[in-house]
């Protein structure tokens, strides 16, 4: 009997690596474009992430296409193949995986010895012993993917259990496919390039954050002053997108970042007027030595702005309100704190005391 050698293609070859790592980066590039979109609310970025992945998938498969159909234009050959030695591997399934040496001995080509692992059905365990002769199944250009036929024709079936086979000399070449770790490595560091790309790229965006801020917080914090019979001095905050003053902390946070000496100009003085927009707070510091109504701009009532602000949205009479605007003064002496909201069905305020309790509504018209 005439036997060659089967040689299996062994490890990931420098374009499978390539390839590995490009899946990766794009893979990385869509998870953190799809996370940071949602994050920033970005339909753009929410779209754009499955979008990506599901046209690189396509262009991968019609890259592929041709390859795919040289294979199927070959018609599979079958064969005879010799049970050499078998073991079973461990497993709780109905299908237990078993590891096959057989010597394959195809019609008018030679014999070639391989060694493969394929599942089968525990009650077929006895059917399938050293020495037994079985039909299988490969492509004619890669001999290496044997595959044991389950359920041959009459005719293979005849011939299976009327044949004698001769083992091939020499050992069998396994063909199961070992990639090593290589692959992994490199399609994992291609996914965390793509998603620190993205990041990287919207990272000023993601994090609401001017890196000239002094304080390394999320906001820009800039100082003006100006010059009539007494000096004044005026501190903003302003917040990117993505950011609200009516997030959580983020307007007390604003505040101490003029009063607390962060370079906004408060330097702990009092103030004449304090006003909050959706990304701006703007604080009108009292003159040093003045004898004006001012406050602590530290004793407004953080917690209860969001719940004011929706409140004057949803009850004023304010057909989809666009912007809000929430001023604090103490002019008649006591401290009040007025929002107002503007939107297709007008304008509306209400009116809050120190505490922010609600003490008068104005209504649209």
């Amino acid at each position: 009997m005439t036997t060659t050698t089967v040689a299996p293609p062994t490890g990931a070859t420098p374009v499978d690596l390539a390839r590995g790592f490009l899946t990766g980066g794009v893979v990385g590039v869509s998870l953190a474009a799809f996370v940071v979109g949602c994050t920033l609310g970005k339909v753009p970025l929410i779209v754009a992430g499955p979008a990506l992945l599901a046209a690189y998938g396509l262009l991968f498969r019609l890259a592929g296409a041709p390859r795919r159909a040289r294979e199927g234009a070959l018609a599979p050959r079958t064969a005879l193949a010799l049970i050499d030695a078998l073991e079973v591997q461990k497993g709780e399934e109905t299908d237990v995986p078993v590891r096959f040496d057989l010597t394959v001995a195809p019609d008018r080509a030679p014999a070639f010895r391989i060694r493969i692992t394929q599942d089968v059905h525990v009650s077929e365990l006895r059917d399938h012993r050293a020495g037994a002769v079985l039909v299988v199944r490969y492509p004619p250009d890669r001999p290496w993917l044997v595959r044991i036929v389950k359920r041959p024709t009459p005719e293979w079936e005849e011939r299976a259990a009327g044949a004698v086979l001769e083992s091939a000399p020499g050992p069998a070449v396994a063909a199961d496919r070992q990639d090593g770790c290589a692959w992994s490595l490199v399609t994992l560091l291609g996914v965390l390039l793509g998603a620190a790309a993205v990041v990287l790229l919207l990272r000023a965006e993601l994090f609401g954050k001017d890196t000239d801020a002094p304080d390394g917080r999320s906001a820009s914090v800039t100082s003006s002053s100006t010059s009539t019979s007494t000096v004044t001095s005026t501190g903003t905050v302003s917040f990117g997108p993505g950011r609200s003053m009516l997030d959580r902390g983020a307007l007390r946070a604003a505040v101490d970042s003029l009063t607390g000496g962060g370079g906004g100009g408060g330097d702990g003085k009092s103030a004449l007027t304090v006003v909050v927009q959706e990304q701006l707070l703007t604080v009108v510091f009292s003159p040093a030595g003045a004898d004006a109504p001012a406050f602590d701009p530290r004793s407004l009532p953080f917690d209860r702005v969001p719940a004011l602000v929706e409140e004057a949205r949803t009850t004023l009479g304010v057909d989809s309100p666009r912007t809000w605007q929430l001023s604090a003064e103490r002019l008649t002496g006591a401290l009040t704190i007025r929002i107002s909201v503007a939107g297709a069905g007008g304008s509306a305020s209400l009116e809050a005391d120190g505490q922010g309790v609600v003490v008068r509504r104005s209504p649209a018209r």
